[in-house]
């Protein structure tokens, strides 16, 4: 349930295929307790096996009541079923995947074939804002991390960081090779400061309904120097992938940020 129009990100993910080359890509992110984790593993599965194997699954409980309510689910609910919905995915992408019974999901004897084409299963990583609870749940059950690129600064993102890094040691993994990204880092590439502020005005706070000096400050809309500044600094915080997304003019801005920002950096 979104304010603007808003395709479906497997399909749209789905009708790219056969023009993305060696690219992986990914959900970012997909909410498996309102969608079903069967359904979506089976959707992902699908997507995986076409691709030979570039998925990458973002995953995450949303932040929007309705898209509960749309559904029939308790919106207070989401964490608690998120946490049963990766691991019963997981269990159905695995090919030698043991049964999986939790509070709310039980596949006992399911096999969803054919399998993913990544092995054992495609990485599931977790979209969080940075709590200290969405950081350890992200620890115990996840391959990797998404932050939220207008939910966080690169202060704020180091610091959850630092907190992820301690619960992985506590659960085993090593902080080290524990992938991380920031989704999704919305931006317009333009001189013209009354083209930035409108763009983030008339479009991206009216679709994402966040204060406007938050955006301004956190997303790369506007110069490309500063559009430079923001990513380098997130870097220096930790941050290893950072998804840019065109709001408008979506080719010519890509190659805008390909020519003015990635390739000085």
């Amino acid at each position: 349930m979104f304010p603007k129009p808003w395709l479906d990100g497997p399909t749209a993910l789905a009708s790219v295929l056969h023009v993305t080359g060696d690219m992986q890509f990914a959900t970012t992110v997909s909410i498996p307790v309102v969608r079903n984790p069967v359904a979506m593993a089976k959707t992902l599965s699908s997507i995986d096996h076409l691709s030979e194997g570039k998925l990458i699954i973002g995953v995450g409980p949303g932040s929007s009541a309705r898209d509960y309510e749309s559904v029939g689910i308790p919106f207070d609910e989401r964490w608690k079923r998120l946490g049963d919905a990766v691991l019963t995915m997981r269990s159905l992408m695995t090919a030698d995947g043991t049964d999986h019974t939790g509070d709310y999901y039980s596949m006992v004897g399911i096999s969803l074939e054919p399998l993913p084409a990544q092995r054992p299963a495609p990485p599931i990583w977790i979209g969080s804002w940075g709590s200290d609870v969405g950081l350890k749940r992200t620890a115990r059950i996840g391959d990797g991390w998404l932050a939220s690129a207008y939910n966080t600064t690169p202060k704020d993102f180091s610091e959850g960081l630092g907190k992820l890094n301690t619960h992985l040691s506590t659960y085993g993994k090593d902080p080290k090779t524990f992938p991380n990204g920031i989704a999704t880092k919305l931006f317009h590439i333009t001189e013209d400061r009354q083209e930035a502020e409108r763009i983030l005005d008339e479009i991206i706070r009216a679709a994402i309904n966040r204060p406007l000096d938050e955006l301004r400050a956190r997303l790369c809309v506007g110069p490309a120097s500063e559009a430079r500044e923001k990513l380098a600094a997130l870097e220096a915080a930790g941050a290893q992938r950072v998804y840019m997304w065109p709001v408008v003019n979506e080719m010519e801005q890509i190659d805008l940020i390909a020519e003015q920002v990635m390739a000085a950096m």
